[in-house]
């Protein structure tokens, strides 16, 4: 038996719904019932049109509820860091739920909550060495907002109060993390969002929105940060949010003097640097924490989704000692960080936590991630050959590849073809999970997988990509 098959043994394999579960709903109830009943990202009517719905999961594959086996090359959507059916996480769960399942967090913690923030400052860079525990993505972000805010007034620069973020990111759905996330497609349904929010442009070398060329740019799109911060005035700046790799912008790498610059940006103006690392975070580029990989120490770090593996809702602010330390004094004075959530530190969670990080630290998952990715990077070099590879970006196993009309131009695809969605559906169709919008893929397949499940990837996309390019040239 293999290392990945004792990890993960969960009985024999099986299709098709497991025995004892419910069949399919559209079978048990009418469709309009069924629509009322579930909830997805999805638009419903397209959804209902074919619904896709999982069954169970191992290792690195789904099944669907009709038995079709899926390679899971996004990891759920980026959370399934130690693989489906772990079982040293679930174990550590049902142990766990014999104990304490709830604490009371109005009055304190629990024990599980506080050895799992030890060991995330353990393994953190720097002095980032307070954490703040959430549910999810959208929580951490909305929370280092605040406490950027809370922290300048705190220590008496009340004016600054102004985020700076990045056109094309996502930084979540709430109220603060939506006004600072650069998606026009997710912001325009709920306009007006908050005041106070000013977006600049991304480094997207492949496609220089100042239509310069790297290293002859001067790195112009981090030090148009410096002059935003200028202009709007350093005392009503609270904070630079980013993530170190962009994803929603089609995996958007920065060169490696990018972030230092923010960095040093941030410093000259007392600006607090964030970094979201709800993806990144976890050793998905290679390093525990993308700060890691860059070199360079936020003052703000949120991470989330790999972090408890997917199996169980967790996320975390940590900032470095200075910006604790405001919060620490009388209560008369000083109310502390204002921000409480019923399930922070959730004792379920933090074992889970517990469980993933040491599998992901004993099991060199940091290591498995740079190799593999690697490997897998070189299969979708290979992938040029089709002729529509313009770029391929990303660290470790968060990988995407921009697909254009003409590499040698850059000439995109029109939008009516929608090159990247038309290969992620092929793609899916033969059983490969990925992250596609109109002219990009992305994968971040589980942190366990093996360079033989790589390959598997790569075969499945290069077939993809040759049918959609076949269908097209037949179309024409």
């Amino acid at each position: 038996m293999t290392e990945r098959e004792t990890q993960n043994q969960n009985g024999p394999e099986q299709s098709g719904a497991p025995a004892g579960h419910a069949s399919f709903p559209p079978e048990r109830m009418g469709e309009e019932q069924f629509l009322r009943q579930i909830l997805v990202r999805a638009q419903m009517s397209e959804f209902a049109q074919d619904p896709f719905i999982m069954s169970r999961a191992k290792g690195v594959h789904y099944w669907d509820v009709h038995g079709k086996k899926y390679l899971d090359g996004i990891s759920g959507i980026y959370v399934v860091s130690v693989g489906h059916s772990n079982r040293r996480v679930m174990d550590a769960i049902r142990k766990q739920m014999e104990v304490l399942h709830f604490s009371p967090t109005m009055h304190g913690s629990n024990p599980l909550a506080l050895e799992l923030a030890n060991r995330l400052v353990a393994v953190a860079p720097g002095d980032l060495d307070a954490v703040k525990f959430l549910s999810g993505g959208s929580e951490a972000t909305e929370a280092a907002i605040t406490m950027a805010r809370q922290y300048h007034r705190l220590s008496g620069n009340p004016t600054k109060y102004k985020i700076i973020s990045r056109y094309q990111s996502w930084h979540g759905s709430t109220m603060g993390s939506l006004s600072a996330s650069g998606l026009t497609s997710r912001r325009s349904m709920r306009e007006p969002l908050a005041p106070g929010f000013i977006h600049v442009f991304p480094p997207t070398c492949y496609r220089c929105p100042f239509g310069m060329e790297y290293r002859d740019c001067g790195i112009l799109c981090a030090k148009l940060v410096g002059d935003v911060i200028e202009n709007e005035g350093p005392d009503t700046v609270a904070a630079v949010i980013v993530e170190p790799i962009g994803h929603t912008g089609g995996i958007i790498e920065p060169t490696e003097e990018y972030l230092p610059l923010l960095r040093e940006i941030c410093d000259r103006h007392n600006v607090l640097l964030i970094f979201d690392e709800i993806i990144t975070g976890m050793g998905r580029t290679g390093q525990m924490f993308a700060a890691d990989t860059f070199g360079v120490l936020p003052d703000l770090l949120c991470v989330g989704k790999g972090l408890s593996g997917g199996y169980a809702p967790l996320s975390a602010l940590l900032c470095r000692r200075h910006i604790a330390d405001t919060f620490w004094g009388d209560p008369a004075t000083n109310p502390g960080f204002v921000a409480g959530h019923t399930f922070e530190g959730n004792p379920i969670s933090c074992v889970a936590g517990l469980a993933t990080l040491s599998e992901i630290l004993e099991r060199d998952l940091c290591g498995n991630a740079r190799s593999v990715g690697a490997h897998l990077r070189r299969g979708l070099e290979g992938l040029r050959r089709h002729g529509i590879i313009g770029d391929i970006r990303g660290r470790g196993l968060f990988l995407g590849m921009e697909f254009v009309r003409n590499p040698e131009t850059k000439e995109p695809f029109s939008d009516r073809i929608s090159i990247g969605k038309r290969i992620g559906k092929r793609a899916l169709e033969h059983g490969l999970l990925t992250r596609f919008d109109p002219n990009w893929i992305a994968l971040g397949p589980p942190l366990i997988l093996t360079a033989e499940e790589a390959d598997q990837i790569v075969e499945i996309l290069d077939r993809s990509i040759g049918e959609v390019l076949e269908e097209l040239e037949e179309s024409e």
